[in-house]
Parts: C-alpha cells; sequence; structure tokens
C-alpha cells in the first residue's frame, strides 16, 4: 500500500481555501444588495468582482471598487433624494403646527365674532325692536370689518367701521327712540328724511350724540384686535418661511460630500460601516450653512409669536372687547337718550327737521326684562332708574364656558400653541445634529471618516452658518443660497416692522422652556388654577409692559387711548347696588 504525503494534502486544501476566501472577499455582492434594498438604481450597473481601472470622480483610492461612474450618478440622486426627504421629515412638524394653529386661531376668532355679533343683534331684537330692521344690515357690515381686520386680509380699519355703524345709528335713535313721532311726520321714504339722516349721518361726531361710547369702543377694540391681526400675519410669515426652506436646493459640493459619507465605503465593499459623528456634523453643517443663517431671526420670531399669542389670550382682551360691543352699544343709546333736550336742540340748529316733534321727545329708558326693584326702595337710591339697565347688561355677559366647550377656548389654544412652538426656537441651528443623530452618524468603535475606516475623526468640526464653513474639511461654501438671504432678509424685517407697530413685543428671551409643553393639559384658569398653567409662560416683560407700550403705535389705525376705569367703577357700584336692592326684596318678605 502505498504511502499518503499527509503534509502535500494540508498544503493542497490550505491552497483551495485561501483561493475560496479571496474569491469571495472581492465580490460586489453585498454591495449590490445595498443597491438593490436602497432602490438606488438598475442592478446591472453593480459589477460582479471590483474592478482597479475604474474612471471614478468622487470615490477615487488606489485599491478595486466595486463602483463605476453610472453609479456615482445613481448614488448622488438617490443622496440628495434622501436627504431632503430627511430635511423635510424633519421641518414637517413644525410646519404643520403652524397652519393648524393658524387655523385653529382663525376659527376661534370667527367664533368670537360671531358670538359677539349675536349678541348685539339680540339686543336690538329684545329692547330696540324698531330699530332692528334698520339696523342689522349695519351690524353685518360692522363685524365683517373687524372680521376681515383679524384675518389680516385688506387694509381694514377697526376705527372706521366703528364709527360708520354709529354714524348709521344716529339717524334711528334720534327720530325712533328720541323722537318717536319724528319719523311719521317727515316720512320714512321722503326725500327730506333722506336728506335728514345724511345730515345726521355726517354731523353724528360734531353732534356727539352717544358721548364718549364710540370712541371708547373704538380705541378697546383697536387694542384688542390688534394683537390677534399681527399674530394672523405673523403665521403667515412663518408658514411662507418653511415653504421655501423646504424647496431649497443642496448644492453639486454638498451632493458630493454626502456620496462620499454614505456610499463611497460601499465602493470597498463596506456596507454596514457608519459615518463618524464629527464628520457628519462637518457635511451636513457645510450642506446646510444658508439655511443655519435663519437661526437669529427665526429664534427672535418665535419670541414674537409666543408674545403676541400672550397679548391676545392671556387676559381674556380680545373675548372681553368683542363681547363688551353690546354694552358699548346699549350705553351709547341710554347717553343719547339722556340728554334728548340738548340733541334735540342741537339738530335743529345743525340739520332742522325736528322741532316739530322736540315735544314728543323721550328721555326714558326702554323696558327691561328684569323684575324692577319695588317703589319704595329705589326712591332712596340714587340713580334707581339706571338699576334695571344695568342689571339686563350685567345678565347679558355670557357664563363661563362649560368643559365640553374649552377645547375651544382662545386661551387654550394659544397656551398649547406656546408651548410646543417653544420647542422649535432654535429649529435651523440644530437641523445638522438632528439629520447625524437620527440616521446618520453613530459613535462605535470604528467608523467611516470619507477616506477610510478610522476609530475616530480627527479633523476639526466647525460650526453653523456659512461664516464657519471657511474651515470646513469636508464641504466648500463659495456662497450663500440667494433665495435663503432673501427670505432671511424679509424675515428680519418683519421682525423690526412688528417691533415697530408694537414696542417692546419680541425684545425679551421669552417664556422659560423648561417643561413648555408639559403645562398644557387640562388646567385653565377658570378652574382656579392659574398658578400651574401659567407659571411657564410667565415672561420677563409682562402683558400689561407690553400692552401699555403697544397702544402708542396703531397698525393701519390712529393711536389709541384707554378710558375705561370710571365705566368699571361705576358698573362695579351698580352691581353693588343691585345686590343690596335683591337682598332687601328678598328680606322684605
Amino acid at each position: 500500500m502505498p504511502r499518503v504525503n499527509v503534509s502535500w494534502i494540508i498544503t493542497v486544501l490550505a491552497v483551495e481555501l485561501a483561493t475560496l476566501s479571496a474569491a469571495h472577499a472581492h465580490s460586489c455582492h453585498e454591495v449590490k444588495t445595498a443597491f438593490q434594498v436602497r432602490q438606488i438604481g438598475q442592478l446591472k450597473w453593480v459589477p460582479e468582482t471590483p474592478a482597479t481601472d475604474v474612471d471614478l470622480s468622487i470615490c477615487k483610492h488606489a485599491g478595486p471598487s466595486c463602483c463605476t461612474r453610472r453609479m456615482e450618478e445613481s448614488y448622488r440622486a438617490a443622496v440628495l433624494r434622501d436627504t431632503t426627504q430627511n430635511i423635510r421629515s424633519y421641518s414637517f412638524e413644525l410646519k404643520y403646527l403652524i397652519s393648524a394653529h393658524a387655523i385653529a386661531f382663525q376659527d376661534t376668532f370667527q367664533s368670537l365674532i360671531t358670538f359677539s355679533q349675536n349678541h348685539l343683534t339680540s339686543l336690538f331684537e329684545t329692547t330696540y325692536s324698531s330699530l332692528m330692521s334698520s339696523i342689522s344690515p349695519h351690524i353685518v357690515c360692522l363685524f365683517t370689518d373687524l372680521s376681515r381686520f383679524l384675518q389680516g386680509t385688506g387694509n381694514v380699519s377697526v376705527e372706521t367701521a366703528v364709527h360708520c355703524f354709529f354714524d348709521s345709528l344716529f339717524p334711528l335713535v334720534h327720530t325712533r327712540i328720541v323722537n318717536p313721532g319724528m319719523a311719521g311726520s317727515i316720512g320714512e321714504d321722503s326725500s327730506d328724511a333722506n336728506q335728514f339722516g345724511d345730515c345726521l349721518r355726517m354731523t353724528r361726531q360734531d353732534v356727539n350724540p352717544f358721548g364718549p361710547h364710540p370712541k371708547a369702543m373704538a380705541d378697546t377694540l383697536v387694542s384688542a384686535l390688534r394683537a390677534g391681526r399681527v399674530l394672523s400675519l405673523a403665521l403667515g410669515v412663518g408658514l411662507e418661511v418653511m415653504n421655501i426652506t423646504d424647496t431649497a436646493e443642496l448644492s453639486k459640493e454638498c451632493s458630493r460630500a454626502l456620496v462620499r459619507m454614505h456610499y463611497c465605503s460601499h465602493c470597498r465593499g463596506l456596507t454596514l460601516i457608519r459615518a463618524c459623528s464629527g464628520y457628519c456634523l462637518n457635511v451636513m453643517r457645510g450642506c446646510l450653512a444658508s439655511l443655519s443663517e435663519l437661526h437669529n431671526p427665526w429664534r427672535q420670531y418665535v419670541t414674537v409669536l409666543q408674545d403676541l399669542t400672550h397679548i391676545v389670550a392671556g387676559a381674556h382682551n380680545l373675548e372681553l372687547a368683542l363681547l363688551g360691543i353690546r354694552g358699548q352699544v346699549e350705553e351709547a343709546i341710554l347717553y343719547a337718550q339722556l340728554h334728548g333736550p340738548r340733541l334735540t336742540a342741537t339738530v335743529d340748529k345743525v340739520c332742522g327737521h325736528s322741532s316739530n316733534a322736540s315735544s314728543t321727545t323721550v328721555r326714558t329708558f326702554p323696558p327691561t326684562a328684569v323684575t324692577p326693584p319695588p317703589a319704595n326702595s329705589s326712591q332712596d337710591v340714587p340713580g334707581a332708574d339706571k338699576i334695571g339697565m344695568l342689571a339686563r347688561l350685567h345678565s347679558s355677559l355670557p357664563l363661563k364656558t362649560s368643559k365640553s366647550d374649552r377645547s375651544r377656548t382662545l386661551k387654550k389654544v394659544a397656551r398649547e400653541f406656546t408651548g410646543y412652538i417653544s420647542r422649535y426656537k432654535s429649529f435651523f441651528s440644530i437641523l445638522p445634529e438632528a439629520l447625524c443623530e437620527g440616521e446618520m452618524g453613530v459613535d462605535e468603535l470604528m467608523c467611516w471618516s470619507g477616506d477610510d475606516v478610522v476609530k475616530s475623526y480627527t479633523a476639526r468640526v466647525v460650526g453653523n452658518g456659512v461664516r464657519a464653513q471657511r474651515q470646513n474639511p469636508e464641504v466648500r461654501v463659495r456662497v450663500a443660497d440667494p433665495v435663503l438671504m432673501d427670505i432671511k432678509n424679509k424675515l428680519e424685517l418683519f421682525n423690526m416692522e412688528i417691533q415697530e407697530i408694537m414696542p417692546g413685543v419680541g425684545h425679551r428671551e421669552s417664556w422659560d422652556e423648561t417643561g413648555s409643553g408639559e403645562s398644557s393639559g387640562e388646567c385653565d384658569d377658570e378652574d382656579g388654577c392659574e398658578g400651574s398653567g401659567e407659571s411657564v409662560a410667565s415672561p420677563t416683560l409682562t402683558e400689561a409692559d407690553v400692552s401699555k407700550k403697544a397702544v402708542k403705535v396703531s397698525f393701519h389705525d390712529s393711536p389709541i387711548t384707554q378710558n375705561t376705569s370710571s365705566s368699571d367703577a361705576s358698573l362695579s357700584m351698580a352691581s353693588f347696588i343691585i345686590i343690596i336692592l335683591a337682598l332687601g326684596l328678598h328680606w322684605s318678605f
């Protein structure tokens, strides 16, 4: 039996294993699999084995490569697609936050407008029914203008709308309430009536039949509605910024850097290696350098949004102003009745016609729906003839909203919005980090540096912005994107205009962001838990400070002055008298 050479057999097996191992090592199978799974391009473009004489423009290296020029082009298209989608996925939530709350604010504004309009209409339906058919179109016109003003559509003046309403109200009050026989004596459809009505409308502000109430109403509405209008405009600007940033294109230098970071390792068969975190930051900060330039104006813009939202809903200013329209109009009519003789005499001099009916002037108040106090009590109380009117005014105010309606209240929408928007104050500066942490760059024992597999990235990591990219070793940034620089300038200009219109808005580093989104639960001021909900949104500059400065500059309206302390005091006294009388009535039994 021949003797077997064991050493020779071992040598042959070793050679075969080495050959098989080399064949597997120089296969592009894993590269082809990744090419297919990521839907980069057609599989026929991927070679079966690596080649050494490939003319590559991006992923150049001395050894064999599983890439071709056509694969590089496909990699470039794929990386641009994927990076753009990743950026938009991060910006989508912010864009939706702004658009959804813009709609929510407008819906809430419109609900308040509609409620206030119905509130005023009910006054004429129940108390001044003789005016209802004639005044109804003017009520609609008034609240249409207020709605357009809040929406920021058109150059609408709140003062003009209010004074136009009272101009139209004056002829009706003078001929049907102050002098109820006048309308019949001159004939409502006659030319004399038309001329007389035109005269009253044109001279209303000079005659001043309604006292201080038209101006007080206009001033209150201008102050309260201005912040709502500016907030609507500001939300529109935010959407414009997000729409433009979504369409911003990545530069050619950026696309080349992204290919090196994502796919040049594939050319060497390394499909699972990830980019070093510092390397990823340099690439993404270079790609998003122009976008990062929006950080400062955007941060200030978010502060403006928070200030405006707090002014609109912080002390229920908007709701109180709109719901107070009915009371102001009723007070104005009562003022005209109280000063009927003087008013009639003035109208006689200016417009004539009223002397025939002046003897019929009525100086009593309209009947009320509430039960009047006992005669023996009212005789001893100063101003008892006003108690019925004030009681009706007090009872006409809406009751506290039920918990089922709280989801639609302005304050809850505002608190929810400020809680969320504060998280996006640094959106444009942290976007590169978010992209790297979310999908691209990770800290592992070994990582890809763009040229080789290393233990750590040793190059300098640059900051954000175009200027910082001068030292970027991965991406060359020649000039800033003109489209993004244009929107940056527009945002800066908008912030400046808002601060001129409403001094004090946007000048502070706004609300404490720690836990800003955590306190926007079910607690509300109406539930007696003011501390828990508002502690998060407590600015350094209070709403009162902002409001005092804001009223000095108009927004499509003339400057305003607030003059409500005396009326508040009289209303409080009247309410006190009503309570005393009610108790007296109860004790009499």
